[in-house]
């Protein structure tokens, strides 16, 4: 299996087991609403420019809505499930997404830790990171480069008083998608270091 159809059983099993209701990293959302989200994505593409475009948000909040009065069980079939489209992009599409919203999951939880090592997973997410951290490090005012524990590192944001930012790859990937819950250390000056954490990391 891909990491993103392994990730994407990973989810909807953890969903199953803590129910609807469950917490997230996604602001307020629920599990239901994430798994609504990930349904309408892959199979409502009406609903894809509301995702960047604020003025057209209004219906895709919509239909996602829509989607989370959906039964539970029927709700995680179709995220289970996904339409024949996908298979021969779902590794371009969905490696990241599932990965980050698993773990969306998963750190939601009190007492959450770091998964065990895997070579297979960090590697595909380690050539995955750096166009996705430099489009979420674009604004910082200072340079920050990502490093991985073997001392391999991308450069996120070329400049002066650079940031640097240690952690395991699924850490760093985290971090650039925008969740704090993630183990990592920060090193550079003090005052660039507050710069790099208070940056909207959205993607």
């Amino acid at each position: 299996m891909s990491l993103a159809r392994d990730e994407r059983k990973a989810l909807v099993d953890l969903m199953t087991e803590l129910g609807p209701d469950a917490p997230t990293l996604c602001g307020t959302w629920s599990a239901k609403d994430l798994a609504a989200h990930l349904a309408i994505r892959e199979r409502r593409p009406d609903t894809a420019p509301g995702i960047v475009l604020p003025a057209l948000a209004k219906w895709t909040e919509k239909v996602q809505e829509d989607y989370a009065h959906k039964a539970w069980s029927e709700l995680l079939d179709l995220v289970r499930t996904p339409p024949f489209w996908i298979s021969p992009v779902d590794n371009l599409i969905n490696t990241a997404e599932y990965f980050v919203h698993h773990e969306d999951v998963r750190r939601a939880q009190a007492g959450w830790e770091p998964r065990p090592y895997d070579a297979r997973r960090e590697a595909t997410l380690w050539k995955l990171l750096p166009l996705t951290a430099r489009m979420t490090y674009k604004s910082s005012p200072v340079g920050v480069t990502l490093v991985r524990p073997d001392g391999e590192h991308i450069v996120a944001k070329q400049g002066a008083n650079g940031v640097v930012i240690t952690g395991e790859v699924p850490e760093l990937v985290m971090l650039a998608f925008g969740r704090d819950e993630a183990r990592v250390e920060y090193s550079g000056d003090a005052d660039a270091v507050q710069r790099v954490r208070s940056l909207n990391r959205s993607v």
